[in-house]
């Protein structure tokens, strides 16, 4: 038999869980919800695919856009999404999460039905499970029979294979019947039958992971220890008994006279946030030692780290750490008890987490809005054609791009609403934020700077152009550094792209570290957007201080985009020569080189919309190639 491809795949519940963002009051009184991939084998699926394994997931979702996030949120993740059916006739599952406090989380799960309910043994594919090192079952899909008999037929397959089979006990006492639609939060409640049930799973099983009550309940016991006792006597398989904010304890032989004699790893003492999901991290953090045969002791401080970041943070498999963060949480700690309040950490979980972006990123620029209105002036034409004229744009980049990707947009909400529409399923886009020319910055429309980024879709990476020269006056530099605190911070919050466009050459000479120098001043008040946007630089030793102060003030940064400001097309191609020394420089963001002779034409009603395409994608076009040629090293 053939090396496995994956090192553990999962089995059972997939739901779409939405968590009340109000912290402190009853779930009947939440008014806005977060959205994030859950139920306990699909968060593992992730939590492990986040530290470096391989995961795959069996489960079903519904043919609906749920189920298609599910799908693409897993692919995303890294994680096999082979073995997820999509189900012509149910819903995915929903479940709505609230904090009351830190012993209260209410929820409730909407699962009547539901698509991963349906789970039988026909989804079970023999060469499948026989892919990976390990399958992992779950308590609560042993409560329905057609479920229970998918996992059983897993589990065989995988004990023929000489696979190992892992058996998160996963215990909801509403979900196996024993309470009401309103107990979703109920992690105990006694039952003969759930016990017989599950102490038939154990004998085939090789890892066993649950809480005191849920090894309560496997074991069919009143106490943890005597229910440890009672399940090593029908498995031979390492238990591990979880312990909350004292860690966990493993017990990988016989079972001792106390619960602190089994095999133990460091504790993380941090702030209860919210314990939902937790314990899936938990398990991910585990596996990522035991899968691959480190020692218990490790499997222990990987999985006690994994789950007090879950127990720090609001969400469940959107906020689990990856390995890089983990990693650096083990070696450095924190100084903080609320790991969500840790800038550092955050970053690098952000960073590690965000969606993918294209390597090179060639943008046509025309999120312009005052310039685009003089224009309509002076040709005597009405500002609402700004709008029609934005689509036009849209059409030539499309012309250029012809499906291909690392083609970008940068389009505006204000003229260019329809054509944001039409763009967003076919470019990378960047969206201003700030009120045209201000100095010092202030953000377009007023209002709340929060409540105007919450609107936009996810895949909208915020602009910002701040006029900022190193030489401006204090008062100045306070002025715009408190605003781009103030962005910087709600685009984190709200889980929003940041791109900062800096131009120092409207405010002062512009010399080899001039550039570097703002740069590294925002670093030092910890603003790291994901993307700087650039003028060109007047040599390769600018570009060379620009890359030591981004790669030393963050080495995440996903790169520079140059900025064109009117010129002349063979002056962009000096630029782009220039640049393509610094691998940090991804590509470029132009505009008005392309757009402006052909808008004062189009609005004075000399040529026609046809023509303007043609003459705005042959620009486009002209620059990509440019863009080309530098980047493969031409003159």
């Amino acid at each position: 038999m053939s090396e496995p491809r994956l090192d553990v795949i999962t089995i059972g519940r997939s739901s779409v869980d939405l968590y009340g963002v109000q912290v402190g009051g009853r779930l009947e009184d939440m008014a806005t919800f977060s959205k994030a991939v859950g139920g306990c084998p699909t968060n593992i699926a992730i939590g492990t695919a986040r530290l470096g394994l391989k995961s795959g997931l069996i489960t079903r979702v519904g043919d609906e856009h749920m189920g298609r996030f599910i799908r693409e949120q897993c692919a995303r993740e890294g994680v096999d999404v082979v073995g997820i059916r999509t189900d012509p006739e149910r819903l995915t599952s929903l479940v709505l999460l609230g904090i009351r406090d830190e012993k209260t989380f209410p929820l409730i799960f909407y699962r009547d039905n539901c698509a991963d309910g349906a789970l039988d043994e026909g989804d079970i594919d023999p060469a499948y499970v026989e892919s990976a090192k390990a399958v992992l079952v779950s308590g609560t899909h042993f409560a329905r029979a057609h479920n229970a008999a998918a996992q059983l037929k897993a589990m065989r397959i995988a004990c023929g294979a000489g696979r190992k089979v892992v058996f998160d006990i996963d215990f909801r006492p509403n979900l196996w019947g024993l309470a009401g639609h309103g107990a979703g939060e109920e992690r105990y409640i006694k039952s003969v039958d759930v016990s017989r049930s599950l102490r038939a799973i154990l004998p085939q099983c090789d890892l066993i992971v649950g809480t005191e009550e849920e090894i309560m309940t496997a074991g069919g016991a009143d106490d943890a220890l005597g229910a440890l006792k009672a399940v090593r006597a029908v498995s031979s398989a390492t238990i591990v008994l979880k312990r909350g904010p004292m860690g966990c304890v493993v017990f990988p032989g016989p079972i001792p006279a106390t619960l602190d004699e089994g095999v133990r790893g460091p504790g993380f003492p941090v702030e209860v946030y919210n314990v939902l999901g937790a314990g899936d991290a938990f398990l991910s953090g585990f596996l990522r030692g035991w899968l691959r045969d480190e020692p218990l002791e490790t499997c222990c401080a990987y999985a006690n780290a994994n789950g007090a970041f879950a127990v720090s943070r609001l969400l469940c498999s959107a906020e689990y750490p990856t390995w890089t963060e983990l990693s650096g949480f083990l070696k450095h700690g924190s100084p903080h008890r609320a790991l969500r309040h840790d800038a550092n950490l955050n970053h690098i979980h952000w960073a590690t987490t965000r969606r993918p972006a294209p390597d090179t990123i060639m943008a046509f620029a025309i999120d312009h809005r005052a310039q685009l209105e003089k224009i309509a002036d002076d040709a005597g034409s009405p500002r609402e054609k700004i709008s029609a004229f934005k689509l036009l744009a849209v059409e030539a980049a499309e012309k250029v791009a012809a499906g291909r990707k690392g083609f970008g947009m940068l389009l505006d909400g204000k003229y260019g609403r329809e054509a944001l529409f039409r763009a967003v399923d076919h470019f990378w886009i960047g969206r201003p934020v700030e009120e045209p020319g201000s100095r010092p910055l202030d953000f377009e429309f007023g209002g709340s700077l929060a409540a105007k980024l919450e609107e936009w879709p996810l895949a909208h990476t915020v602009k910002c152009l701040c006029f900022y020269h190193p030489d401006d006056s204090p008062e100045m530099k306070t002025r715009q550094e408190r605003e781009l605190l103030r962005l910087h911070d709600a685009a984190r919050t709200l889980g929003r792209e940041l791109l900062i466009e800096i131009i120092a050459s409207r405010n002062g000479p512009v010399h080899d570290d001039t550039t570097a120098r703002v740069i590294e001043r925002l670093y030092a008040l910890n603003i790291k957007p994901d993307w700087w946007k650039l003028e060109g630089q007047p040599s390769p030793k600018a570009w060379e201080e620009i890359a030591r102060v981004v790669q030393t003030g963050d080495p995440l940064c996903r790169g520079i985009v140059l900025l064109g400001l009117e010129a002349p097309e063979e002056d962009l191609a000096q630029a782009f020569a220039i640049a393509r020394h610094c691998d940090l420089v991804k590509g470029f963001a132009v505009g008005r080189t392309i757009f402006a002779e052909p808008a004062t034409d189009w609005f004075a009603g000399r040529i026609s919309d046809g023509e303007a395409v043609e003459r705005m994608a042959a620009s486009f076009g002209r620059l990509c190639a440019l863009w080309t040629e530098a980047a493969h090293g031409g003159a």
